[in-house]
């Protein structure tokens, strides 16, 4: 299931919601991103963040990101797989996405989580802008995360 939305999300109602009367499913995995109040791999030398606003193209976003779920479906023998995305502008704390999958299995939930949330970081797309002090400033593509999906190729 996809979901693209500017309202909060509830992990915890989400997760009973996803696993309820399931009863063939050993294992989930959720993975829940966050804005930092940072820009940066380093908290204490990083930029402070005020505020992030991510865009997205309605119709073109839910398409690509069910075909990265169908080709998670397609690798691993999933149960079920979830990806929330949020838009808008969003203060540091606050959730930006969830992605759960589920399988008999704990080694598929676990790889199939994975991989939609690297596949979701080079392949949605979602359009970030960055709100500092010092101004605005669009998000560039990270080659930690290109390399992170690379793996998936």
């Amino acid at each position: 299931m996809i979901r693209v939305q500017r309202e909060d999300f509830d992990s915890g109602a989400e997760l009973a919601r996803f696993s309820q009367g399931k009863t063939s499913v050993g294992g989930i995995c959720l993975f829940v991103g966050l804005v930092r109040d940072y820009i940066g791999h380093d908290p204490a030398a990083g930029t402070p963040v005020q505020a992030m606003t991510l865009e997205h193209y309605p119709g073109m976003t839910e398409r690509q990101l069910e075909a990265i779920e169908a080709e998670a479906r397609k690798r691993w023998p999933l149960e079920d797989a979830l990806v929330i995305h949020r838009y808008g502008r969003l203060e540091p704390g606050d959730r930006i996405v969830l992605v759960a999958a589920s399988s008999a299995h704990r080694d598929a939930a676990f790889e199939a989580c994975r991989f939609l949330i690297d596949w979701l970081k080079t392949k949605a797309p979602f359009w970030k802008v960055e709100h500092t002090q010092e101004g605005d400033a669009w998000v560039e593509a990270r080659e930690a995360d290109e390399d992170a999906a690379k793996r998936w190729e």
